[in-house]
């Protein structure tokens, strides 16, 4: 007999997640076959669809293929498989599913990895207590979005004392290949003080999916976050859909009223994996090949980030320069989008020099809005030694420079070695905010400042009224 004790009822469904299902069920059935197949791109006859719609192939064997619908050739749809095409033939038939991908998310879907369309990939089913919602959706209007104003704890020095982050600010992470964009991704889920953690590998290599996971996140890390992934090897549309899966994900816990803090690795694979479907659908190439729906789609993917009235999304986009190129198609059009940039340098990461983050060429347009007064002109100091460095570095180097030339140029050099120990920080390694500004501050206050510094500084009103200028090291847009 069973001991009453033990005993536990069973859990039921949640009725809002059913009542949900059969309003967005498809009422109808919308069915086609296969027309012609080119490349990674199926035409179709018989029927139509929205573009975005989400529909299944099924082969002479059975088999079943999701696809997307990416644009038309006259009236017939042209789809982009989500999967790898498995012998199809032309007459095969296709049905629409929906009209957009749907997922299902919730709290509960903490510490899993999925893909693209939701589903685990970690080989546990999916928890009951999910809520379905849209992977795409318009952005917050603009009247709706509060002033940033609260500043983001990521555990790292460099970024916390000279450039701050705010709560639903956006920021792009520049690097070309092997610099340590992953590492820094690593850092900053570990060290951060967000409520929930969204991770988008979009294009890397299936290899690095597990190495992340227990190297750069920790068990610690993974404990809050939603990772999804779509390997280099997956279709072009399937890396697509992984960004705007990531990014629905991380709106679903914004609209919960939390701070979710979402990193999207990388946006440079998501518009190389958009530039192949907008070429198979007949768009026409334009710089270094790239379509006019790229530069379409990613201030629509950044805009839905964001804060709102309930909660924030910051979010952090690597963009891997082509040839450390930074003037590139792709990175220079989301430098115009993101509210600031972070540059890491090859030069610094040859020199052991962890996190590799070049001050003076990366930036954060809000850190005015969200740190005191005496932050603010310790990390214009700070930037102005290093200026002043790298302006004579040659000379330094080679001895020419001789000491008592310039009051500036000694102080820099007083300065660089405690400046480098205090930008370095091993992967492991998490320092508060508060700790970290009271660090630098006591460092900015160690060495006689020129009095040229001291007036471009002393000279400027607080934050709240004016943002610092550039003659004290800080670029405001």
């Amino acid at each position: 007999m069973t001991n009453p004790v033990d005993f536990e009822p069973p859990v039921l469904p949640d009725p809002n997640v059913n009542r949900t299902l059969i309003q967005q069920a498809v009422a109808f059935e919308v069915r086609g076959r296969v027309s012609a197949v080119a490349g990674e791109s199926v035409e179709i006859e018989g029927m139509t669809a929205p573009i975005g719609s989400i529909c299944e192939l099924k082969s002479q064997d059975g088999a079943i293929t999701r696809s997307r619908v990416i644009g038309f050739r006259g009236v017939r749809p042209i789809l982009a498989p989500l999967e790898r095409l498995n012998a199809l033939a032309a007459g095969d038939s296709v049905r629409l599913v929906d009209t957009t991908l749907k997922l299902r998310v919730g709290p509960s879907l903490c510490g899993r990895v999925i893909d693209a369309f939701g589903q685990p990939v970690d080989g546990k089913p999916l928890p009951k207590d999910l809520m379905t919602v849209d992977a795409e959706r318009e952005p917050p209007e603009s009247l709706e979005r509060p002033s940033i104003d609260t500043p983001l704890q990521t555990g790292i020095r460099a970024i916390d004392t000279m450039l701050t982050c705010g709560q639903g600010q956006r920021l792009g992470i520049f690097a070309g290949s092997g610099v340590g964009k992953s590492t820094l991704l690593g850092m900053l889920a570990r060290g951060s003080n967000a409520d929930r953690i969204v991770i988008g590998m979009v294009g890397e290599r299936g290899r690095e999916v597990q190495e992340f996971l227990n190297q750069a996140l920790g068990d610690a890390g993974f404990a809050r976050s939603v990772v999804v992934v779509a390997t280099s090897d997956r279709p072009a549309a399937q890396r697509v859909s992984a960004a705007w899966t990531a990014t629905a994900i991380a709106e679903a816990f914004r609209d919960q009223g939390e701070n979710v803090l979402l990193l999207l690795d990388s946006v440079t694979r998501f518009a190389m994996a958009q530039r192949e479907l907008g070429l198979a659908a007949g768009e026409p190439p334009t710089t270094r090949g790239y379509p006019p729906s790229v530069f379409n789609m990613l201030p629509r993917l950044v805009e839905r980030a964001g804060r709102t009235q309930r909660g924030s999304i910051t979010a952090f986009y690597t963009v891997l320069v082509e040839g450390d190129d930074h003037n590139e198609p792709i990175a220079d059009a989301l430098r115009g989008l993101l509210d600031g940039h972070f540059v890491l340098s090859r030069d610094l990461a040859a020199r052991a020099h962890w996190p590799p983050i070049d001050i003076l060429h990366s930036l954060s347009r809000l850190q005015p809005n969200l740190v005191s007064r005496e932050a603010l002109q310790a990390a214009a100091i700070t930037r102005q030694h290093l200026s002043e460095y790298h302006r004579h570095a040659d000379l330094i180097s080679i001895g020419a420079y001789r000491q008592g030339s310039d009051p500036r140029v000694d102080a820099a050099i007083a300065m660089r070695e405690p400046l480098n120990l205090f930008l370095q920080q091993e992967a492991t390694q998490i320092t508060k905010l508060e700790d970290s500004t009271r660090m630098l501050m006591q460092l900015a206050s160690a060495q006689p400042v020129p009095t040229q510094v001291n007036a471009n500084v002393s000279a400027q009103p607080p934050p709240a009224v004016s943002a610092v200028g550039e003659s004290s090291g800080i670029v405001t847009s």
